[in-house]
C-alpha cells in the first residue's frame, strides 16, 4: 500500500471514529435502494450475463419491496453433495486442515474461535459451530457460492463487480437472536452487502429455521452509541439491538416469516433485513446451510481482515474471491 493510500485509509478511520454513521450514505447506495428505482429501464440497459431461469424483474421488485428473494431450485444436487462431501472430510479429519472455527459453548471460553485442529472432533460435529471461510479450502464451495444464477442476481442489485466477503457453514440451526448483518459484516461502504443462504437439505420446522421481518430493510437504523456499526466502544449490546428489532418490527407491522426452503433453493437477503434463527425443537434435526456474504470491489478492494495488503484474487463466474492470507497453505486443498 502506497503512502497516499495509507494516509487515505487513516483519514477514513478517523472520520469513522469522530463522525460515526447514523444512516447509510445516500450517495453510495446501490441503485435499487434509491427512491423509485427504474427496474425495467435498468434491465433494458443491463441484461443479465447469464440466461437465468427466473423472472429477474419480478425478483428485483421483491427485493426492493421486501428486502429478500428466494431463488427456487437453482443449485444442482450434485454440486451440493460435492460440497457437503468436502465438509464431511473436514470435520472427520480436522487434524489435516487449517481454518478458523467458532464454537459458542462455555467449555471453550475464553477462546471460542480457534484453528480447527484445536477443537475435539466430536464438538465440531455438534451444535453452536460456525466453520469460517471454508470456501477458501473447498473449490466446490467457491463454485457453489458463485453459481451463475446467484451471480446474476448479485450483479443486478449492485451493478458493480461483486466480491466474496466471507462464508459460514452450519450443521445445525444457529438459534441466533434477531439482527441485521451490516453492523458486524462491514466493508468501506456498509450498504454494499448482501447475503445468500444456500439450503444443503430440505429445511424442517423443528430444526430452528431462519425467520425474517418482511420489509424490515427500511427500518430506522439502531444506534449502538457509536453509530450504526457495532464497535469496541459501543454502549449498546447485541441483545439490546435484538430487542429493538423485534419491538420495532411489531410496531411497524413488518410480517414475521419463517423460511422452509428445499435443498437447492437459495435465499438472498439485504444488508439491513432483520432476521434470526428460531429455537431448535428437535435436538437431532440438522439444518445444513452454507451462508455467504458478498460486497463490491468498490467497497471491499481488499481481504476484510487485511486492509493494508494487496489481495491475491481468483475469479469465478465474474465474482472475485480473495485468498485467505492467514492460511495460504489451505487454499483449494479440497478439489
Amino acid at each position: 500500500m502506497s503512502i497516499l493510500q495509507r494516509i487515505k485509509r487513516k483519514s477514513e478511520v478517523l472520520k469513522d471514529k469522530y463522525f460515526p454513521l447514523k444512516e447509510f450514505d445516500a450517495a453510495t447506495l446501490p441503485w435499487i435502494d434509491k427512491p423509485n428505482p427504474d427496474i425495467a429501464g435498468f434491465l433494458k440497459k443491463n441484461p443479465p450475463r447469464y440466461d437465468v431461469p427466473y423472472d429477474m424483474a419480478d425478483k428485483l421488485r421483491n427485493w426492493e419491496q421486501n428486502g429478500y428473494v428466494v431463488l427456487e431450485k437453482i443449485i444442482p444436487e450434485e454440486m451440493i453433495d460435492k460440497f457437503w462431501g468436502d465438509f464431511q472430510e473436514l470435520v472427520n479429519h480436522p487434524d489435516k486442515y487449517d481454518l478458523s472455527v467458532r464454537i459458542d459453548l462455555d467449555e471453550f471460553k475464553p477462546n471460542q474461535e480457534r484453528n480447527i485442529k484445536e477443537f475435539p472432533k466430536k464438538a465440531l460435529q455438534g451444535k453452536y459451530v460456525k466453520i469460517n471461510d471454508f470456501h477458501n479450502s473447498s473449490v466446490a464451495g467457491k463454485k457453489l457460492m458463485t453459481h451463475p444464477y446467484i451471480t446474476s442476481f448479485l450483479e443486478a442489485i449492485f451493478n458493480q463487480k461483486v466480491v466474496v466477503m466471507q462464508s459460514l457453514v452450519f450443521m445445525y440451526g444457529s438459534q441466533q437472536p434477531s439482527h441485521q448483518d451490516y453492523p458486524w459484516v462491514t466493508a468501506k461502504i456498509p450498504s454494499h452487502l448482501a447475503a445468500a443462504w444456500i439450503a444443503l437439505e430440505d429445511i424442517k420446522i423443528d430444526s430452528g429455521p431462519l425467520y425474517y421481518y418482511i420489509g424490515s430493510h427500511r427500518m430506522p437504523k439502531f444506534n449502538f452509541g457509536s453509530g450504526i456499526l457495532f464497535k469496541p466502544d459501543s454502549t449498546k449490546s447485541p441483545l439490546e439491538f435484538a430487542d429493538y428489532l423485534d419491538t420495532k418490527g411489531k410496531e411497524l407491522h413488518y410480517p414475521k416469516e419463517t423460511l422452509l426452503i428445499k435443498k437447492g433453493d437459495v435465499l438472498i437477503w439485504h444488508a439491513a433485513l432483520a432476521h434470526g434463527g428460531s429455537m431448535i425443537t428437535n435436538p437431532e434435526q440438522t439444518r445444513k446451510s452454507f451462508v455467504c456474504h458478498y460486497s463490491t470491489e468498490q467497497a471491499l478492494p481488499f481481504h476484510r481482515n487485511f486492509p493494508a495488503q494487496v489481495p491475491v484474487k481468483q475469479d469465478y463466474n465474474g465474482i472475485a474471491i480473495y485468498n485467505n492470507p492467514i492460511f495460504p497453505q489451505s487454499e483449494d486443498v479440497l478439489k
